[in-house]
């Protein structure tokens, strides 16, 4: 089960026979795939009581995984006597099209099958199919995901709402996209994040990236470098090492959710050491803080080489334009260059992207005036610390899209599995918010079906 044998005896793991090409009928349309759904029938309170279904919408990651991390939608059953539903999304975890890795990934033949706009239908035909066998056609169903999992939540009700009633999208950018979001937002974020915690922890760092070229350009500096990271291999350049503390800072803000206190760990290894110590020994320490340990630091180079299910999408429609100038961030200057992506994504993939199609398949623009015209009951969750909450929704859509957040949170704190003694309030409130809005759906969606019955069964 991918490394995730340990889930509890709840949670049942199957295989559906899905559709390969929902959109096309052409011959090889026709094909199927075995797709991966968990099911955790623990609180169903049964098909008779219209008792809900809520539906993780699997993301770039195996669906075990999901299932293990995502603990508050098992909250949510509990509470609402509901039925878990986890779908895999195609081309990540088992859920490969054409039988495994190999052949799924082999050339655009077999991977012009990946979008997201067929992991939709994938859900939809799914959730139908399970609705059918459980006789709960009157259940209603609540999407749920994060991160892009929250992108798909949120673009599921909004296509096929006739499937779904509401959906929770966690740290969903859906608005990460050109022409929308500055291109600067996430790293303004990070950047924000660790000068709140410490202003010479930012500073140091803000000032380190002249000095590793300084070193590097010298005679033996890789290996220099090397050294004073105590990296396991030899450096190629000092971008390896510089892309490679950009992500350790990056992931570090993005993740920094409780109990982890990710930048704090950073910056207090980079106050700790003595003010007149190397600034490049100030930066190792807290690289080796940030790694928890004092073993070698593998530092692997960053650079598009390998056909990940992720790495496709960017280079076909998530194309999220992430980048600062000179002046923007604590960062070097790495401005977006979609000509320099394309290129990289054509000889990755030899595929050329489409940075419009988002926003042309699912809207974006002008957002509050377009939903607040068809959409309804969604909620948009976010944490601050989160450098994706630039690309976020932060403020209500209307009566019934709806923007929570906190200034403390970062990625997807509230899908976390809630911990009573360790959860901080901001987080329970923020839980608590959203539970309050599902139960109104819930209880706004039966009232009607009741309704709908006693109109029918009227002479």
């Amino acid at each position: 089960m991918s490394g995730y044998d340990q889930l509890p005896p709840d949670f049942l793991v199957f295989n559906y026979t899905q559709t390969l090409d929902h959109f096309g009928f052409k011959p090889e349309s026709n094909m199927t795939f075995k797709q991966k759904y968990i099911i955790n029938s623990k609180y169903w309170g049964g098909a008779n009581t219209t008792s809900p279904i809520f539906v993780y919408t699997g993301d770039e990651a195996p669906i075990e995984g999901v299932a293990a991390y995502a603990g508050f939608i098992v909250e949510l059953a509990s509470r609402f006597k509901a039925f878990l539903l986890y779908i895999e999304h195609r081309y990540y975890g088992d859920s490969m099209p054409f039988g495994d890795r190999s052949k799924s990934f082999q050339d655009t033949s077999t991977l012009g099958y990946f979008t997201s706009a067929q992991a939709l239908a994938d859900y939809a035909q799914l959730i139908t199919c399970i609705k059918k066998n459980l006789s709960a056609q009157n259940s209603p169903v609540i999407a749920v995901g994060g991160s892009y999992g929250g992108m798909l939540a949120s673009w599921f009700r909004l296509k096929y709402p006739h499937i779904v009633i509401g959906a929770l999208a966690s740290s969903a950018p859906i608005l990460y996209f050109e022409d929308i979001t500055p291109h600067d937002g996430y790293g303004a974020v990070v950047t924000k994040d660790f000068r709140e915690t410490s202003e010479n922890c930012y500073s140091t760092i803000r000032e380190s990236w002249f000095e590793i070229d300084k070193v590097a350009a010298q005679t033996n500096g890789l290996m220099n470098l090397s050294n004073i990271f105590a990296t396991c291999m030899s450096l190629n350049s000092s971008r390896q090492l510089k892309n490679f503390l950009e992500l350790s800072y990056m992931s570090s803000a993005q993740y920094d959710n409780p109990p982890y206190d990710l930048v704090g760990t950073i910056c207090r290894a980079i106050d700790g050491v003595p003010q007149e110590t190397y600034i490049l020994d100030t930066i190792a320490k807290g690289l080796n803080a940030s790694f928890g340990g004092d073993s070698c630091i593998y530092v692997f180079d960053l650079k598009p080489s390998n056909q990940s299910g992720w790495e496709w999408q960017k280079c076909t429609e998530m194309v999220m334009p992430i980048g600062w100038g000179p002046n923007d961030t604590m960062f070097e200057a790495y401005p977006f260059d979609i000509n320099n992506y394309t290129r990289d994504c054509i000889q990755l993939f030899g595929v050329t992207p489409r940075p419009n199609w988002v926003t042309t398949e699912f809207g974006g623009h002008d957002i509050k005036s377009v939903l607040s015209n068809f959409g309804s009951n969604i909620i948009f969750s976010n944490g601050l610390r989160d450098p994706y909450s630039s690309g976020g929704v932060l403020q209500d859509l209307s009566d019934s899209i709806l923007a929570i957040y906190t200034n403390e949170g970062a990625h997807c704190a509230d899908l976390q599995t809630p911990d009573p003694n360790n959860d901080p309030q901001w987080l329970v409130a923020q839980r608590d918010k959203e539970i309050k809005i599902i139960e109104l759906w819930i209880a706004e969606y039966n009232a009607k079906l009741t309704s709908k019955v006693l109109d029918n069964k009227a002479p």
